[in-house]
């Protein structure tokens, strides 16, 4: 049977956003790359942001708030989801519950109402508490200690200027991105960098947020990571980010929100470098092709729709841009959510406390003596191990003394969306999977939501390869992926009947 109606996807919410510069002090503790050469940061490549967005259902078509009756009303719910996306890597388990409590002290919100996000740059800084005694540590504390207040004056104006809109979608796909999971055939061993015999187009999902057909926002939701800039970078920058929104908030005049997709196996195909025009180069790829999206999305509030034949020269197809029925209408507005927690199994390797704290002392000894020994290139190595080292114990202190991990994850249905966030780095397989199973829906996949105690998440296949980066770091077992793939597929499908 032929098509006659091309729905355009669409979610109606109220929907309020601000942003706010969140950009630390130059000379604040800087580092993240274990091959860095410097500790603190010299200047800055471009601001930081930290962007709040207000986001509550319609009453009416909400279906899973205890005590609601549809009433066919468009009020304002009580129920709202505060999405904060910051310009930073991630914050360690410390860090991240100071942040949320603080952050809810000040606004009033539950802790079930805020999601906070990472754009996950790796050229802001490496911001834990515990490296005060490092040059440029000392700015660490009182900079932590000002985020809260900034996040909760966007939260307020973004409470202020919220209202109904229409949040319409669309996709295409964008090659800036590459898989990373590369053999180095001559070592016998994996890498983590581009990879061109796996270079597949990666979705790019893009949504507008309009009212009274004035465009509020731009929403960017792209699996790649953040690392164009790496360890010969010394400015604070937002890497590709920046310069993506810069493209797309010049043609737009409205704020554009940048969303990570999940990219445990995803790089810039140019990365790892210390040329900032790279990382510009790279956001004004995704950039336009966002801008691509938008010029072909459809009006707001109207479908694509058949009227029938028209004859001229040849007998032509005529077809109008239609605004919705009331039926289509009023499901646009259509809301569910549900948080759920994915029990998954611990690594059997993973050390002890410990041993790894008995290594780390180890390794800090040995540097020291090949630096004072005047063996450069072999205390340099070291003290990249140091770091490393460092850094999981980072990772498995705040982890719960249990046999499982509890994997947080959150899934909403705004109108025709589906909308996922997870804690964490999961492996692209979590988005494409989902998309096979649900290619009718525009599907926004967020990650390291409200943390990243579980680290990497790679597929199963991934841990068979020898020295590759995320499976040595990573805390759950091989098949805790998948698992929680087909959690949340789960709680989509009974949305989705």
């Amino acid at each position: 049977m032929s098509t006659t109606i091309v729905r355009t996807p669409a979610s109606r919410c109220e929907f309020g956003i601000a942003f706010t510069d969140i950009t630390p002090p130059v000379g604040m503790y800087h580092r993240m790359w274990g091959a860095a050469a410097h500790d603190r940061s010299t200047g800055i490549h471009r601001p930081l942001r930290a962007t709040v967005v207000v986001m509550r259902p319609l009453v009416g078509q909400v279906s899973n708030l205890p005590g609601k009756q549809s009433t066919g009303r468009l009020e304002t719910c009580p129920t709202k989801t505060v999405l904060v996306s910051l310009d930073h890597c991630l914050l360690r388990a410390p860090e991240m519950e100071a942040l949320l409590s603080e952050t809810c002290r000040l606004t009033g919100l539950n802790r079930s109402e805020l999601l906070v996000t990472f754009s996950h740059t790796h050229s802001a800084g490496y911001l834990s508490r515990d490296r005060t005694d490092f040059p440029g540590g000392e700015l660490i504390g009182p900079y932590l200690d000002s985020l809260p207040s900034k996040i909760g004056e966007a939260f307020r104006a973004a409470q202020i200027n919220s209202q109904p809109a229409t949040l319409t979608y669309g996709s295409t796909t964008c090659e800036m991105g590459c898989q990373r999971d590369y053999l180095d055939e001559a070592r016998g061993h994996y890498v983590c960098g581009f990879n061109p015999d796996e270079a597949v187009p990666l979705p790019l999902n893009v949504v507008r947020v309009t009212a009274a057909n004035v465009v509020l926002a731009t929403i960017v939701n792209y699996p790649c990571h953040t690392t164009t800039l790496a360890w010969e970078n010394t400015l604070v920058s937002s890497d590709y980010v920046g310069a993506l929104r810069e493209v797309v908030e010049s043609e737009t005049k409205s704020p554009c929100l940048f969303l990570l997709a999940p990219c445990g196996d995803i790089g810039p195909r140019d990365g790892y470098v210390g040329d900032t025009s790279i990382a510009d180069c790279n956001g004004r790829q995704v950039g336009f092709a966002a801008l691509s999206v938008l010029a072909g999305m459809n009006p707001a509030e109207t479908d694509h729709v058949y009227q029938g034949p028209v004859f001229s020269g040849a007998t032509l197809g005529n077809w109008r841009h239609q605004p919705w029925t009331a039926e289509r209408f009023a499901g646009t507005a259509n809301f569910q959510q549900a948080t759920m927690m994915v029990p998954l199994p611990y690594l059997s390797s993973l050390p002890k406390l410990a041993d790894a704290e008995n290594l780390h002392r180890q390794l800090i000894a040995d540097e020291r003596a090949a630096r004072e020994a005047g063996r450069g290139e072999e205390s340099a190595t070291l003290r990249a191990k140091v770091e490393r080292q460092r850094r999981l114990l980072d990772r498995i202190r705040p982890l719960p003394q249990e046999e499982n991990y509890p994997l947080p994850a959150w899934a909403w249905q705004w109108g025709d969306a589906f909308w996922i966030a997870v804690e964490g780095e999961p492996y692209h397989f979590l988005q494409s999977e989902l998309i096979r199973r649900f290619p009718h829906r525009p599907l926004i996949v967020i990650t390291l939501a409200n943390g990243t105690n579980v680290s990497y998440m790679p597929t199963r296949e991934a841990y068979t390869k020898p020295q590759l980066y995320q499976p040595e770091v990573a805390l759950v077992a091989p098949g805790g992926l998948e698992t929680l793939t087909n959690a949340i597929g789960g709680k989509l499908l009974e949305w989705d009947r």
